[in-house]
């Protein structure tokens, strides 16, 4: 598989995954938890700047690696463990900085960065190696 061919199919998945979530799945949960928090616009900039990061991240620390093993197990499992560190830094240190922080959020957030990780990559590797 070429670094590039990895890189936009998870890019893709990512994309089409977090969408479902954010637009569809948790539409209103944001604005409940922590509106009193949020901006009246997305910096749509700081956002890609994420998804660039978390994509390179998987491609690198675990489809790299999965696929040097031939393991679509390895994809999942360690893209969910990516996927849970990744969100766990921003979670954990937002509930041990910002007031109000809610906890409910915290694991929300935390499954989710799991699912979110584990389907990127697992699905990744699925569809570059059987295509």
């Amino acid at each position: 598989m070429a670094y590039i061919q990895m890189f936009v199919v998870a890019l893709i998945i990512f994309f089409l995954v977090d969408m479902l979530w954010l637009g569809v799945i948790a539409k209103n949960l944001y604005q409940k938890k922590i509106g009193f928090l949020l901006k009246d616009n997305v910096n749509w900039v700081a956002a890609i700047i994420f998804y660039l990061l978390f994509i390179g991240g998987v491609v690198f620390f675990v489809l790299i690696p999965a696929q040097n093993q031939d393991s679509a197990l390895y994809a999942f499992l360690v893209g969910g463990l990516f996927g849970l560190i990744t969100y766990a830094t921003y979670d954990l240190t937002n509930l041990a900085t910002v007031k109000n922080w809610p906890l409910s959020l915290t694991f929300i957030d935390l499954a989710w960065g799991s699912f979110l990780g584990f389907s990127t990559a697992g699905f990744t590797y699925l569809i570059l190696t059987i295509f």
